[in-house]
């Protein structure tokens, strides 16, 4: 560690109590599927810092955080590499085949609907170009192979389009508490770093871990690690911004080692105002147009932070048959568990082939609860019981069989 990063660490116990309430309001996302868990693990985990330790003020973890927590940037724009590597099974294309499939066509019958295409983030590399001026207009777009995807949010409106396929969605941004300071652009280390924070508390080391220069400016790094054993998540860096406070990369390696999960951060950025027209949008000439109103669907809710957590797999709407979500164990062990109200994973006859694919992707398990089929990737792990009951976290096989047994 250079001689200018701060030893002191601190845990939730001992941050401010305002914002410790805060973070214990939206503790867990939680996936029940495999592609669920590769679509919400999105809003937790991002990258590593550039090489370079500039000569930064001595500052404890304490002060860092109180630091991104009052940071007030509301005008920047650069280009965000993101890169996700969840460990789902090679399916034969299969995985790519799934995220392709939802980002080429969303429930409203339109490519460019938002709720889809952000999916693709879950998987892979990707370029992003971001900008934001204000809490009123921000925009973002996804640069592919000869295309671009991108959503503008300018006051009232919210527009999606891809030049793929010639399409645009076009809906109106929520006008609920979350719209404001805290509706900016999806994909940005500012809004993964505040998730990842919300899991601070007496269960978490927080400590600063040296400098680092990121996309040319100076930055500290916040090393966050649990200190229980059985969660999946080793460690998440979040490299902050010396001057502004502003997370501008942010890494989330697992607890079994090897790269991060996933990374996700600027490689350019400037803090200047962005100019008016980036947030202009005309439907190009010819170009099919999807209104929200026919979609059945709110296109702003896409794009606006809080409100993506009610419609996120494990959110507060579970759909019908779920008897109700409650939460074993605290801190990064924490786990969901909710009745399908119906049977687990088919097996044997009655499942045919289904069952025999499904088996390839999970592990048969038996304890005390009986048995049943954990599905895994590299940062959260689901367990469904025979019986239909759901135990889903960042934590092990271990820890879900455990929690089922103590749960008969």
């Amino acid at each position: 560690m250079a001689p200018y990063a701060s030893d002191d660490s601190t845990t939730g116990g001992e941050v401010d109590e305002q914002h410790t309430r805060r973070r214990k309001a939206a503790r867990y996302v939680v996936p029940v599927t495999v592609v669920g868990v590769a679509a919400a693990t999105i809003g937790l985990v991002p990258a590593l810092a550039d090489s370079g330790d500039p000569d930064l003020p001595k500052i404890t973890a304490q002060q860092l955080i109180e630091k991104i927590a009052e940071s007030d940037t509301e005008q920047l724009s650069g280009t965000v590499k993101i890169s996700t590597d969840l460990g789902l099974p090679n399916l034969g294309g299969l995985e790519s085949g799934l995220m392709s499939g939802a980002a080429g066509r969303g429930e409203g019958g339109s490519s460019a609907d938002p709720t889809a295409r952000l999916t693709e983030l879950a998987t892979g590399t990707h370029t992003l170009r971001v900008a934001a001026d204000g809490p009123d207009r921000q925009k973002l777009s996804l640069l592919e192979n000869a295309a671009e995807y991108s959503i503008v949010h300018n006051g009232k409106d919210v527009w999606a389009y891809d030049s793929k396929s010639n399409e645009v969605y076009h809906g109106t941004a929520s006008e609920s508490p979350e719209h404001g300071k805290d509706r900016q652009p999806p994909a940005t280390p500012k809004g993964f770093a505040e998730e990842a924070l919300k899991a601070v508390d007496d269960t978490t080391s927080v400590t600063v871990d040296g400098t680092a220069q990121v996309a040319g400016r100076d930055a500290y790094k916040l090393l966050v690690k649990p200190k229980q054993s059985g969660s999946t998540v080793g460690a998440i860096t979040v490299a902050v911004d010396a001057e502004t406070g502003t997370p501008l990369k942010f890494t989330l390696t697992p607890a079994s080692g090897g790269a991060a999960v996933v990374d996700v951060g600027f490689t350019q950025v400037s803090f200047a105002q962005p100019a008016a027209s980036t947030f202009d949008f005309t439907p190009p000439k010819g170009a099919k147009v999807t209104e929200e109103k026919d979609a059945g669907q709110d296109a702003g809710k896409g794009f606006g932070k809080g409100d993506a957590r009610e419609h996120a797999p494990g959110g507060k709407d579970l759909g019908a048959g779920h008897e109700g979500m409650r939460t074993i164990g605290e801190g990064w062990n924490a786990i969901a568990t909710f009745d399908t109200g119906g049977e687990g994973v088919p097996s044997g006859e009655a499942a045919g082939e289904f069952g025999g694919f499904l088996d390839s992707l999970g592990d048969k398990v038996t304890g005390e609860f009986g048995s049943g089929t954990v599905f895994s990737t590299r940062l959260v792990n689901a367990l469904v019981t025979d019986d239909g009951t759901v135990y889903v976290g960042a934590v092990t096989k271990d820890a879900l069989v455990k929690a089922a047994d103590a749960g008969k």
